[in-house]
């Protein structure tokens, strides 16, 4: 053969291995991450939705993650990272058939695991449940019942540092508002009972202000809230206080008391008087409805808030990130996210897709966008990372080319050294409940970043 035949046979084969190669990287890949389970859904307004909780002696490492399916079984999968085991747990069997019915979880101070769970606003209590050993939740005690003179919803518990002998439990109660109660820890019967409270925390001209709430851990509890459901509300004003464990009062972002909770709650409205009056206390106070979906604190304790605001006629929603500066609310635009995600095109007009800040770097936020793929427009997880500056200075990719929506994004608490972080919904979605009117509901399955153990592969 000679040198040229050699260079044209060479020349042909490299083009033909280098069409190939274009090709290759044309084709589309398609990640959507890796099933937690087949059937579950979750509101974001009980948190925490997941834990994970590591505890000193090195004796525990574990996941807990809860939802419910639409057959109304509350269930939660633990992950042992020691024994490099996953389980299926179910915590109450044909309950509710409502996505708002995810339970929550609480590490207790001898390290069992409480789990908290009640109707959405149709019954008068909640239940819970603590696990028999310390940080399985595999074996869970009886249910219990707490009784209330309102119907609950939204169970947000917390313990801290200053009152370990308490647990603070948060909720939509009282008047459909944020409501607040101290409770005992279990006796030794796993009862608990009202030690203060229950007390509603703000009245506002809104019908049912939306709350989020977060704990310093040590003697504060954060709480973000709107006037109002954003359906109802336009605009939808967002305001944020503190609950204030050691004097028991509602405080604005300075620190200036704003009401003893006891007493009355603090009043709320979306005049020009509110905004001149409390000036810490109105975190934005927009044309379009705001929804908050996050609350989290920067390494100084700052506030920051993850929030949606969309449009008068609901068609068109965007994401936002509110950092307090110390001085000011600083609010930046982050990204569009469409309109609704769902498949009802009548209903819910205002549930956007949805965001998550990372608690271990805010400046990390993962929304629900709505991006045209190989396989249509559907709604993928995004990373958007921010400078100091609060100027966005990457975007990257979660999800891509899905088959199924991705939205509902959650990063998990206390999960910064493990590699089960980041989980979300992923499916088809009707409605918040099954019913005759709509009976897939909420017919998703739950993702993770996390591919599981490779023993039960």
């Amino acid at each position: 053969m000679t040198m040229k035949i050699k260079f044209l046979f060479c020349l042909f084969f490299f083009c033909l291995l280098g069409g190939r190669l274009a090709f290759a990287q044309k084709k589309a890949v398609t990640c959507e991450g890796y099933e937690m389970t087949s059937e579950g859904a979750w509101c974001w307004f009980a948190d925490p939705r997941a834990l994970h909780y590591e505890n000193k002696a090195g004796s525990i490492n574990k996941t807990y993650v809860g939802y419910i399916d639409i057959h109304g079984d509350i269930k939660a999968m633990q992950y042992d990272f020691l024994a490099h085991k996953q389980d299926t747990v179910l915590i109450r069997s044909h309950f509710q058939k409502d996505d708002h019915n995810n339970p929550t979880f609480l590490v207790l101070p001898d390290e069992r695991i409480m789990i908290f769970y009640s109707k959405h606003t149709s019954e008068p209590c909640f239940y819970y449940r603590i696990s028999l050993r310390p940080g399985d939740i595999t074996v869970l005690g009886e249910e219990k019942i707490l009784k209330t003179e309102n119907n609950t919803t939204y169970p947000s518990p917390f313990i801290l540092s200053d009152d370990p002998e308490h647990i603070y439990l948060c909720w939509r109660g009282i008047g459909w508002h944020p409501t607040i109660a101290k409770l005992s820890l279990p006796d030794k019967n796993d009862n608990v009972h009202f030690a203060w409270g229950p007390y509603q925390m703000v009245k506002s001209t809104g019908a049912r202000p939306y709350a989020k709430y977060l704990s310093n851990g040590k003697d504060k509890i954060f709480m973000a809230y709107t006037t109002g459901h954003p359906d109802n509300e336009s605009p939808n004003f967002l305001y944020f206080n503190y609950i204030n464990i050691q004097t028991m009062q509602l405080e604005d972002v300075k620190g200036n008391k704003l009401s003893f909770i006891s007493d009355e709650p603090f009043q709320i409205d979306k005049t020009d008087e509110c905004l001149k009056n409390y000036p810490y206390t109105v975190v934005d106070h927009p044309k379009e409805r705001d929804w908050v979906w996050q609350i989290a604190a920067d390494k100084q304790g700052n506030p920051i808030i993850a929030l949606a605001r969309i449009s008068t006629d609901k068609t068109e929603h965007s994401y936002h990130y509110a950092h307090w500066t110390g001085k000011e609310w600083n609010i930046q635009f982050l990204s569009h996210a469409g309109g609704h995600f769902h498949q009802t095109p009548d209903r819910e007009m205002c549930y956007s897709g949805g965001m998550t800040i990372d608690p271990e770097n805010t400046n990390i936020v993962y929304c629900s966008v709505p991006i045209e793929g190989e396989n249509g427009k559907k709604y993928e997880i995004i990373k958007y990372t921010l400078n100091n500056e609060g100027n966005i200075s990457t975007v990257d990719a979660i999800t891509c080319n899905s088959h199924n929506n991705n939205v509902r994004p959650y990063i998990i608490p206390n999960s910064g050294n493990t590699p089960l972080r980041l989980a979300w919904l992923n499916g088809n979605y009707y409605y918040w409940a099954v019913n005759d009117k709509y009976p897939k509901g909420y017919c998703t399955a739950i993702h993770c970043n996390f591919e599981g153990f490779a023993t039960e592969k």
